[in-house]
């Protein structure tokens, strides 16, 4: 007989981001938001891209060509990110101003996973909507 309950997910290992230019995600992220870009070989031996920070991972993978299997409709410009960090939101507008880089929104509080977060706002070179936040 089999259970009703589903089997049990204890966290999240990655996600994807449809990039539309690979070298502008690169160095978007990279540059403006400290991540590490990564090089690596896919099983499949394909080479691939990814963003590190923190124990997170972000893999790329170009709109024009994504890698299979991949969503029903892979696009840029279509994510809506949050990403936490201790360092304080006026320091990271400041920051933000100091790049070139607008901020669309924020500080405004908001409703984390693990509870309250001020956020701000940005957007990356695709449109994606990307939330700094603080937890409260």
């Amino acid at each position: 007989m089999t259970s009703k309950n589903p089997p049990m997910i204890t966290g999240l290992d990655h996600l994807v981001l449809t990039v539309s230019d690979m070298v502008t995600s690169i160095a978007f992220y990279r540059d403006i938001l400290g991540m590490e870009a990564l090089e690596f070989e896919a099983a499949d031996g394909s080479r691939r891209w990814a963003l590190a920070f923190g124990a997170q991972k972000i893999n790329l993978h170009p709109a024009q060509t994504p890698f299979t299997p991949h969503a029903a409709h892979p696009r840029s410009g279509s994510a809506d990110l949050c990403f936490l960090s201790p360092t304080r939101l006026d320091a990271w507008a400041a920051y933000f101003e100091a790049c070139g880089q607008e901020v669309l929104d924020g500080p405004v509080q908001r409703s984390g996973a693990l509870g309250p977060i001020v956020s701000l706002y940005i957007r990356d070179p695709d449109g994606n909507l990307l939330e700094i936040a603080n937890q409260i």
